[in-house]
């Protein structure tokens, strides 16, 4: 059993962007430039905004905080993203989710210019995912395909087992693992809350992604001897035993799951740095392509 590590692979992902964007300063005097907006205090919203905003620095980008409180209302959004759009300097707008109870989440992600789209949500941006066109892919399944290619995991030809259906993670997770490309080229089975025999479909999977959001799902006797298992979940529980009073759980039962595996990856230190590292290559690709 291989460990999947994150934190190997980003900083690779975060040195190679830090020399291209010195290059890019250098020869077309542009720096990178993403814009986060941030609304009311939720506690995990705030670590990932500033853990993004960090790793803009470490990289040599610019970054833009807009904060706004949980009463804001969606004039004041909408007005704040069109201001972002009109900007030439800023190449990349990020939307922390969830949104506050009051705002339509879709109207928000829709107003984002596509050419700024970075965090790859946008209609647009969408359907040249499914086309295999050039877009922006979002952020954690791209993070899941870096990594896969860091370690170089094969997987033509191989069955893949995407468990969950979500907009950000699930259905684009099967597009990319089915692409013509390297990593990809699997036959892909993507499973939700209504799918039937979960077990017995995970049990023929060569490769796992558990993308469901519920803590410890995927169990040992779910998976395969030398499966590859890749874990998205990022939960917080609450454990009193911790100085921050929770502790971050995935989506895999990770001391059963892992003697089994080929290669899985850890929760935390896995795919979440992945997703910022995949968050900074669509930042910079922004900036390349309007010089272009």
């Amino acid at each position: 059993m291989q460990i999947l590590d994150g934190k190997i692979v980003a900083l690779a992902v975060k040195n190679e962007i830090k020399q291209q964007t010195i290059l890019l300063k250098n020869e077309n005097n542009k720096i990178p430039h993403l814009a986060a907006i941030l609304a009311g205090t939720d506690g995990a919203s705030e670590t990932y905004v500033a853990n993004k905003i960090r790793s803009c620095e470490e990289v040599g980008f610019k970054s833009t905080m807009i904060r706004f409180d949980i009463d804001v209302t969606e004039e004041t959004l909408i007005a704040a993203i069109k201001k972002l759009n009109e900007d030439d300097d800023v190449d990349g707008i990020l939307v922390q989710l969830p949104l506050p109870k009051q705002i339509n989440e879709s109207n928000i992600i829709n107003l984002i210019h596509p050419s700024k789209d970075v965090d790859g949500f946008h209609p647009v941006s969408v359907g040249k995912l499914v086309q295999g066109l050039e877009t922006f892919i979002p952020a954690t399944p791209f993070g899941v395909m870096l990594l896969l290619k860091y370690y170089n995991i094969e997987t033509e030809g191989k069955h893949a087992v995407v468990i969950g259906r979500s907009n950000i993670v699930g259905r684009p997770m099967s597009i990319l693992l089915s692409q013509n490309t390297n990593p990809g080229n699997c036959t892909v089975t993507l499973c939700h809350s209504r799918t039937k025999n979960l077990e017995k479909i995970c049990m023929e999977a060569d490769i796992i992604v558990a993308a469901l959001g519920t803590p410890g799902f995927l169990k040992a006797h779910m998976v395969r001897e030398n499966a590859v298992v890749i874990d998205v979940g990022i939960t917080r529980v609450t454990d009193k035993t911790k100085k921050s009073g929770f502790a971050i759980k995935g989506d895999v039962d990770f001391v059963n799951v892992a003697p089994k595996c080929s290669y899985i990856t850890p929760v935390p230190g896995g795919v979440g740095l992945m997703t910022i590292a995949a968050l900074l290559k669509n930042t910079f690709a922004a900036a390349t392509r309007k010089i272009k």
